[in-house]
C-alpha cells in the first residue's frame, strides 16, 4: 500500500514508537529494507535525497525523481504493509516541486540555516503547495552540524520550544524535526553522545506532532569492524547509541532518519564478499553481500524502535 507518510506518523505519534525513515539511492538499498520490513511486518518509509534523485534521473531531476516514485509504488501496490517516499532535506524549490509532481507522499523543506521568519516563510509556501497535492511536508527548526549529502553545518544550533510551537501554528507543517544535539554522517561526536532530552520533552508538548530524529545512525560497531578488516577506514566513527534513541522515541520521536548505518553495512558485505571471492564479477552476487547486511540493520532498527508488528 502505497501511502502518505502523515498517516504512518500520525499513528505513531498517538501510540509512542518510531518508524526509521530508511535512505535509499538505488533498486538494491530499497529491495533489503523493502524485505527487511516485510518479515517484520512494520510500516516503511524510504526516503531520497536531492543528490539521489539527480543521481538516479542521470542529471534530470524531474526523471529521477519519476524514477523512484515509480520503483517504490510498483512494489508498494503489491505488499500489505504501508509504504511511503519522503523527500529528505530539500534545499532546493526545484526539487521540492519535482517530487510533489512525481507523486512523493511527503517532503521535506529545509530552510533550517535561514533566520526564522525565513524559515517560516518558505515553509509555509511549501505547505500551501504540498497539501494541495495531498502531499504532506516535514521542516526542521535549528540546525544539525555535520556533513549528508549538499547538507553542510559546522555546528549545532538547538532548536528553541516556543519557536517551535509558533512555527508549527503558523505554517501548518504535518512533522518537525527539531534539533536536539544529533550530528549527520559517521563522526557524529568526539566524546559521549550529549543530546538534549528536556528540549525534546518540552517541543514535543508544546506542537504535539510527530517529531523527527535527524543524524540518527547509531554507526553500528559490528559493521564498522568488518568494513574496516576488508580495507575501509572509518576511524573515529561515532553514532547515537541505541539506548538514547530508545528514550528520544518515549519522549515523542516518530521518525528517525537513517543513512548512515545502511551505508557502512553495505560496504562492509561488499567488500569482504569481493576479497573473499577475487575471481566474482557478477554484480548481482556482490551486491546482494551488501543486501544481506543492509537488510539485517534495518530488521533490527525495526524491532528496537517499536514498529515491528505495527503494519
Amino acid at each position: 500500500m502505497y501511502v502518505n507518510t502523515k498517516d504512518i506518523l500520525e499513528k505513531a505519534s498517538k501510540e509512542y514508537y518510531a518508524v526509521p525513515a530508511f535512505n535509499i539511492n538505488n533498486m538494491e538499498f530499497f529491495h533489503a529494507i523493502l524485505e527487511g520490513a516485510l518479515e517484520k511486518r512494520a510500516p516503511l518509509i524510504v526516503e531520497t535525497s536531492e543528490g539521489a534523485i539527480k543521481y538516479a534521473g542521470n542529471g534530470d531531476i524531474f526523471k529521477g525523481a519519476r524514477f523512484f516514485v515509480e520503483m517504490v509504488r510498483l512494489f508498494a501496490d503489491s505488499v500489505d504493509i504501508p509504504v511511503a517516499l519522503h523527500l529528505d532535506h530539500g534545499k532546493h524549490f526545484e526539487y521540492i516541486i519535482a517530487a510533489i509532481k512525481a507523486g512523493y507522499s511527503s517532503v521535506m523543506i529545509d530552510a533550517s540555516e535561514e533566520p526564522f521568519e525565513e524559515n517560516l516563510r518558505k515553509t509555509k509556501e511549501i505547505v500551501k503547495i504540498a497539501h494541495a497535492a495531498g502531499v504532506s511536508v516535514e521542516a526542521e527548526l535549528g540546525q544539525l552540524a555535520g556533513v549528508e549529502d549538499n547538507v553542510v553545518a559546522a555546528e549545532n544550533v538547538l532548536v528553541d520550544p516556543e519557536q517551535a510551537k509558533i512555527f508549527v501554528e503558523e505554517t501548518g507543517v504535518d512533522f518537525l524535526a527539531p534539533a536536539i544535539g544529533t550530528s549527520h554522517g559517521a563522526f557524529k561526536f568526539k566524546g559521549e553522545a550529549k543530546l538534549d532530552f528536556e528540549r525534546l520533552k518540552k517541543v514535543k508538548e508544546l506542537t504535539k506532532v510527530p517529531l523527527v530524529l535527524h543524524g540518527a545512525s547509531s554507526v553500528l560497531p559490528e559493521y564498522v569492524r568488518i568494513a574496516e578488516e576488508y580495507g575501509a577506514d572509518l576511524s573515529g566513527a561515532k553514532g547515537v547509541p541505541e539506548e538514547d534513541l530508545k528514550k528520544c522515541v518515549e519522549l515523542g520521536i516518530n521518525k528517525v532518519n537513517t543513512d548512515t548505518d545502511l551505508r557502512i553495512a553495505f560496504i562492509a558485505g561488499l567488500r569482504k564478499y569481493l576479497k573473499e571471492n577475487p575471481k566474482e564479477f557478477d554484480p548481482r552476487h556482490y551486491l546482494g553481500a551488501g543486501k544481506k547486511f543492509v537488510k539485517e540493520v534495518v530488521m533490527n532498527r525495526l524491532e528496537f524502535l517499536g514498529c515491528a508488528g505495527k503494519a
